[in-house]
């Protein structure tokens, strides 16, 4: 654990730079700055992001304010939460989606795309390890953690209700549907129950991951100031 004040501002505002650069791009801007891009907020990839950005820069201003040199404490319980938001789309988009059929692979290198879905996740997982206080989580967090995406399923479902499940509104510039835009939440080609394995399926990984965090963290590291 690096416990230097200046090592971790260097770091946190580099990330909240980057941060702030991808909400941007998440927007549209960059490829139309007249047609911002509503529909942001129904990917968890955004979500996710907006979640571990804001943590972030809490942790910043907490670290500015500090005169001495000590780990980071910010909202452990968020933190923890964060990890595995990001770690799912980080996953499921270099795993699953990046490559699927039909995808543009040029829209894998958008500025938004990289910072979104791979510097900025590996940089949030990185600071836990490098920055945060050891030997503080709590073997409650990994349950916890999995109100964050059973929260995220049951606001498209909503959404999906609001909109009288009308899978012919789509994404701007894609065949996806607006109340659907991963395949595993969408109701037309799961079914009720294959959307209720998938969000049980995330639920047990949110779970077993948290457990090997929160192993990692009763493991503690080495101080170095």
């Amino acid at each position: 654990m690096i416990k230097n004040r200046t090592a971790q501002l260097i770091y946190q505002t580099i990330y909240c730079t980057l941060g702030l650069i991808g909400c941007v791009a998440s927007l549209g801007i960059f490829d139309n700055i007249s047609s911002i891009r509503w529909d942001f907020y129904v990917h968890f990839t955004n979500i996710s992001n907006f979640l571990c950005i804001g943590i972030m820069f809490a942790a910043l201003i907490q670290t500015a304010k500090k005169k001495e040199d000590s780990p980071v404490k910010t909202a452990p319980v968020l933190k923890f939460v964060g990890i595995l938001g990001i770690l799912l789309t980080f996953l499921v988009f270099n795993i699953m989606l990046a490559g699927a059929e039909g995808r543009d692979p040029q829209l894998n290198w958008r500025i938004g795309s990289l910072t979104f879905h791979v510097v900025l996740p590996i940089m949030y997982v990185a600071d836990w390890f490098l920055f945060y206080e050891r030997k503080k989580c709590r073997w409650y967090y990994p349950f916890v953690s999995i109100a964050f995406p059973v929260a995220y399923v049951v606001f498209l479902l909503i959404q999906a209700a609001i909109l009288k499940f009308d899978s012919t509104i789509l994404i701007p510039t894609s065949t996806t549907p607006l109340i659907y835009p991963y395949f595993f939440v969408n109701l037309d080609t799961q079914g009720v129950f294959g959307v209720f394995m998938w969000i049980g399926i995330i639920a047990v990984a949110f779970i077993a991951v948290g457990f090997i965090f929160f192993g990692l963290d009763r493991l503690g590291k080495k101080e170095i100031k």
